[in-house]
């Protein structure tokens, strides 16, 4: 091989030239040792893949669509070229052009338009053109509608299964349930996988093979599904049979949850079923995009109370939905044993053995799924009244093989009493290879812990203590965070409510119970971490006895806060749970149920809602083959004039045009994703200028009310021309520091962004959000807090500071983006002991408030206090904006997200 040529390493993905390349082949245990891939959580080092009982490895190597195996460093298949006349309409088939498919995109997926505003707007545009002899390219909606049907690509269809009670019927007129015909609409489970598995945008987020994982100080790190010890297991099984050599391992996430889209018309529940390609990371399941997707809707029997807990209704509606899951994923049995071949979101194909993987499910659900009685625990034989007693880690697992035994051996009486188990129900995942549902069902951050443990144990405790509406109504305001303008005295508690109220809520007996929640929410959890997790869950189950002593319960032994023990269990099975919480599945009620069936008439609905669904699927799916033929590249009219003056895209240019158009400065954007790979954190001032501003410094100072602001930023330019001042060393005069007279611009906010994949984030797991230092935000001053990054030991090297104004300016041809900031100082040198804080009060020099110019690079990223409110109540005219100027010291809010619990903790 001549000296200098590049190649990729087939096994590890790693680029290398001839002369290290060859060494790396002779050294490297390629699947046993290879670096983590860009992107990777930072606790990741190395991976050790999981190796067949021959020495080879578990490896899905690349073949073709006739399952023939490729020579090494084949390359993929290519895609569809770009068109060579950017005006050919059979490129852009079935719409004919770049605006054409725009304007159905813009139409159906964004403003989700009516039938008869996309009328209205195709009249308008048909005028548009008639002074030039055009004409729109569809004259009605259904024209529209039916071009969206022609697409070739992505939307699975739905197909309807009818469902009838066959067993005896009682005399004279049988309940209305037993004649009724239920219907479950499904669709393809094994075309819906290759739909999300041939997404493009999932290439780095993908594992194929199970793996342990370790970071730098050699501790094992569960991430992903695939880092778990279930998938590591379900490899030792398949690898079993030499048939399945040569294939990856694709687990199958499923979930479950009944939804309610209308309780004033008539009470509407639907019953979604998801599934998501356990090979993804957390963090792209996390993400918009199809990871994850609606694969059934299952059938809601109703009857009257009378008949609603009659054993034979019972036994009728649990069998048919079991028997409704059991058909979902019929068509994938085969291929839990025969490889699939299946395209990659890299663009081979490679031989897939598919498999049962975790079930995500609330409580209640879980009892359906488990076959168990209502109160028993799901995944242990603990008694309702017993369940935290002994340790959860060593108490008696229920398994398949012991459930059936049990059925076999004692009538269903002893079952339901001395083992909570239903002996007329037979689970799903009995009739398929390699799967156990008490394993399966895995632990459930948001109806377990967050809708579970803290609502509905702890909304018990909130109403004996006085005055905490008051406090909660105070709290300052966080990108990302909602207020109570009213306190907690809300009816009606959805998982965001209670998800909002943790990050405020400060009772030292929760602490632990709070730390518990955010360690295991983190995208990657160490084993360092796994004990933490144990000592706060100890903790809570020691503080908790206040919950008895005041008289809130009588006892604690309920089924959501007993699944706390199986939690360091499930992480080590699944890996971190923040990749298989319901809320993930609640999230996707959004578009999968509640938009279409908005867009319904309402009146039997579901047929229309599944229509809306495969036509949003289509237009997902033609996106992106649009895009990988680069026929996507800036806007439709960017691109349109660019073909009409016959030259091709220049693509660096119009996606950074793009890319700073999404980056538009809404002043209602707090918060949200950033789409694209991992990359270094930054921060930058809003791109918008305020205007109304002095723009030289002596009037702005006086603008302002800031009169050491000369001063400041004077100081600000000495430190970048002469460098920092040592510690001891005495601030420079006025006279010894550079003068300034050139224009300064005001921004009212600066946008930070920052690598955060525990919390909702973009695919490459970045996230954003807006600090605001506005004179007049909706009628007051917001001047938000930071945290900037100057070194030490407290507090991580971060101080907390208020940001009074962010500005730029020119200084010997250099742009300098600053802010100037009012000090917080942390009191102590260590948090809080009660509450695990750090303390800070606003530091002042005599009677003014010590100020800096730094620049924005400085800060890590927004931060968030709370008051100590100590044993006063609050003013009934008290408002929020005034707190960060009411107290002498305040809490810096560690669980504002959980990004910032890993930043401070």
């Amino acid at each position: 091989m001549p000296h200098g040529i590049s190649y990729t390493c087939r096994h590890c993905l790693r680029t290398f030239n001839s002369s290290c390349g060859l060494s790396h082949h002779k050294n490297t245990d390629h699947r046993q040792f290879t670096p983590a891939p860009e992107g990777e959580d930072e606790n990741s080092f190395e991976r050790r893949y999981h190796p067949l009982a021959n020495g080879k490895f578990f490896d899905p190597l690349p073949c073709d669509a006739d399952d023939e195996f490729l020579p090494p460093h084949a390359p993929p298949p290519p895609p569809p070229p770009p068109p060579q006349d950017g005006q050919d309409p059979h490129a852009w088939e079935p719409f004919g052009s770049r605006s054409a498919f725009a304007f159905a995109e813009f139409q159906f997926v964004e403003l989700q338009a009516s039938e008869r505003n996309i009328n209205t707007a195709l009249d308008i545009w048909a005028a548009s053109l008639q002074e030039f002899g055009g004409s729109a390219p569809w004259e009605s909606t259904k024209e529209l509608y039916a071009a969206i049907d022609r697409i070739q690509h992505g939307g699975t269809p739905w197909k309807t299964y009818h469902i009838r009670y066959t067993g005896p019927l009682p005399p004279g007129t049988p309940p209305r349930w037993m004649t009724q015909t239920y219907e479950l609409c499904t669709r393809d489970a094994r075309q819906l996988l290759h739909e999300q598995l041939d997404t493009s945008t999932f290439k780095d987020n993908i594992d194929y093979v199970p793996y342990r994982q370790f970071n730098h100080r050699g501790h094992r790190v569960w991430s992903n599904l695939m880092s778990g010890d279930w998938a590591w297991k379900q490899a030792d099984l398949i690898t079993a049979d030499p048939n399945t050599h040569g294939c990856g391992f694709v687990p199958v996430v499923a979930g479950s949850d009944k939804t309610t889209v209308s309780v004033a018309t008539g009470h509407q529940e639907y019953h979604p079923v998801y599934i998501s390609p356990g090979v993804l990371t957390g963090t792209a399941r996390r993400a918009h995009g199809n990871g994850v997707l609606p694969a059934a809707f299952l059938a809601i029997p109703k009857t009257s109370k009378k008949h609603r807990k009659k054993p034979v209704y019972q036994k009728f509606v649990r069998q048919m939905y079991h028997a409704s899951l059991a058909r979902i994923f019929e068509p994938l049995k085969q291929y839990m044993t025969t490889p699939d071949i299946v395209r990659c979101p890299d663009g081979h194909f490679r031989r897939i053995i598919y498999g049962l993987g975790p079930y995500i499910a609330d409580y209640p659900e879980q009892v359906w799924l488990a076959g168990i009685v209502q109160n028993w625990c799901p995944k242990y034989e603990a008694h309702p009244d017993h369940l935290d007693d002994g340790d959860g880690e060593n108490a008696r697992l229920r398994t398949k093989t012991k459930t059936e035994a049990l059925i076999m051996c004692f009538d269903p009486g002893i079952l339901w009493d001395d083992y909570g188990i239903r002996g007329d129900v037979v689970p799903f995942t009995n009739g398929f290879p390699r799967a156990d549902i008490h394993e399966l069902i895995c632990s459930d951050l948001l109806h377990q812990v967050i809708k579970g443990t803290f609502k509905d144990h702890l909304k018990r405790a909130l109403e004996i203590i006085q005055d905490i509406d008051r406090r909660l109504s105070a709290v300052p305001e966080f990108p990302g965070l909602r207020r109570f303008p009213d306190g907690r005295d809300f009816h009606q508690w959805t998982g965001d409510d209670s998800k909002a109220l943790m990050k405020i809520y400060l009772a030292a007996a929760l602490s632990a119970f709070m730390e518990f929640c955010y360690f295991v929410r983190r995208n990657a959890i160490s084993a360092p971490d796994l004990i933490r997790i144990q000592n706060a869950l100890d903790r809570f189950h020691q503080y908790r006895q206040v919950f008895i002593d005041c008289g809130v319960r009588t006892d604690i032994s309920l089924p959501r806060q007993h699944s706390l023990k199986h939690y360091i269990r499930s992480i080590r099975l699944f890996a971190s749970p923040n990749g298989l919480c319901s809320s993930i599945t609640e999230s996707k009620h959004i578009q999968a149920v509640k938009e279409p069936w908005r867009r319904s008439s309402r009146y039997k609905a579901l047929p229309q809602m599944l229509v809306t669904l495969t036509r949003l699927d289509k237009l997902a799916a033609a996106c992106q083959n649009f895009t990988i033929r680069g026929m996507m590249t800036g806007t439709a009219s960017s691109y349109t004039a660019m073909v009409l003056a016959g030259s091709k895209p220049q693509v660096e240019a119009v996606e950074a045009a793009a890319a700073l158009a999404a980056e538009k400065d809404d002043d209602e954007d707090d918060d949200g994703v950033v789409h694209g790979p991992r990359s270094l954190s930054d921060i930058e001032v809003a791109p918008t200028p305020q205007r109304g501003y002095p723009k030289y410094l002596t009037a702005l100072a006086a603008h302002i009310a800031q009169p050491t602001f000369p001063l400041l930023l004077r100081r600000f330019l000495h430190t970048e021309v002469h460098g920092p001042l040592a510690d001891d060393a005495v601030p420079p005069s006025l006279e010894a520091c550079p003068t300034f007279d050139g224009e300064i611009i005001v921004h009212h906010s600066a946008i930070a962004r920052f690598y955060a994949p525990s919390d909702l984030c973009g695919a490459g797991g970045m996230s954003r959000e807006r600090i605001r230092s506005n004179p007049r935000w909706h009628g007051y001053a917001r001047r938000d807090t930071v945290l900037v990054d100057v070194g030490g030991q407290a507090m991580r090297g971060l101080v907390a500071g208020r940001a009074m104004l962010f500005f730029s300016f020119e200084f010997h041809e250099k742009e300098y983006q600053c802010a100037l900031v009012h000090w917080f100082i942390p009191v102590g040198d260590v948090p809080d002991p009660d509450t695990g804080m750090w303390v800070v009060e606003p530091e002042y020099i005599g009677a003014h408030p010590s100020l800096q110019v730094i620049s924005v690079d400085a800060i890590a990223r927004g931060g968030h206090l709370i008051g100590v409110y100590g044993a006063s109540a609050l003013p009934e005219d008290f408002h929020f904006s005034d707190s960060l100027d009411a107290f002498n010291t305040y809490f810096v809010n560690h669980y504002a997200d959980h990004h910032m619990h890993e930043l401070l903790t």
